[in-house]
């Protein structure tokens, strides 16, 4: 199933239209998608068994650009990973991490998947991410367990203000990927049951139409599980809280000479079976 935030109402995105949920439930289900994450099972059931009448149809690649959609939650809590795929660290000059690198992102920074991306400054880079959507509190649960507390999965970018990042010692992570729009997401959350394997998955950077990253979750150090069970052991994570599971190789400041972001460039990113999302650099 894949939920989407449209207008501020949880919709259902079939393949040949769209279902309002509270709409076609006859309340029976809230218009908050944040709500919905915690009925996900029923909200499963009841749209296969009642296949409620749809209210529009929809090309899903037309939709998935629709100016109208918002971020699919509201998080609390926002966690990132560095280094995360053995190709990006390679290409930083960076060993392989022995455990995962923890940096956060704040609330404010997330928006909706065709958000504009202001540029604060001239080092502003990309980062495609596979975005992990919890579904339920965690604390202390196994790596073989914990795939069973997730609600979903959804594209996102971690732009990062290089400038920022690195103007001291050590480098400041949080604060330089948390500016305005510097963390979309979207463009529906695709439940977790329908990605079997989520360290399976094709996951591209385009910017001015030009493959800037190509690679595959495979390639990450520390699975989706090993992330979940590693910072639930530390910390309780909620339902709607999100983890940016790392970048792979092709980032911006890796490149000879750099590639950093400006106005007018349009920046796509897109995961196999989860979608694509689209911003465009605009002057701050």
């Amino acid at each position: 199933m894949r939920l989407a935030n449209l207008d501020g109402r949880a919709t259902i995105v079939a393949n040949d239209g769209l279902v309002d949920v509270a709409g076609a439930s006859n309340g029976a289900f809230s218009a908050s998608i944040d709500k919905c994450l915690g009925q996900l099972d029923k909200l499963d059931a009841w749209y296969r068994s009642a296949q409620p009448s749809l209210t529009q149809n929809v090309a899903i690649e037309e939709f998935a650009l629709d100016p109208r959609l918002g971020p699919v939650v509201n998080p609390r809590q926002i966690f990132a990973i560095g280094l995360n795929y053995r190709n990006h660290a390679a290409e930083t000059g960076a060993e392989v991490p022995k455990q995962p690198m923890v940096f956060t992102k704040f609330p404010s920074s997330i928006c909706g998947p065709n958000e504009s991306l202001p540029i604060p400054g001239a080092s502003t880079d990309y980062e495609a991410e596979l975005v992990v959507i919890i579904g339920a509190t965690l604390r202390e649960v196994s790596v073989d367990d914990a795939i069973a507390g997730v609600a979903g999965y959804c594209v996102g970018q971690d732009y990062s203000e290089r400038e920022w990042q690195y103007r001291g010692s050590p480098p400041q992570f949080s604060l330089a990927k948390s500016f305005k729009n510097f963390g979309p997401i979207g463009p529906w959350l695709t439940t977790a049951q329908e990605i079997p394997n989520p360290n399976e998955l094709s996951i591209v950077t385009r910017v001015n139409g030009e493959t800037m990253q190509d690679s595959n979750t495979s390639d990450m150090v520390f699975p989706v599980a090993e992330l979940i069970a590693y910072l639930s052991s530390v910390c309780e994570l909620r339902r709607g809280d999100l983890i940016f599971t790392g970048t792979p190789e092709g980032v911006g400041r890796a490149r000879t000479p750099p590639l950093y972001l400006k106005p007018g460039d349009e920046i796509v990113t897109s995961i196999e079976h989860l979608g694509t999302i689209r911003n465009v650099a605009v002057a701050p």
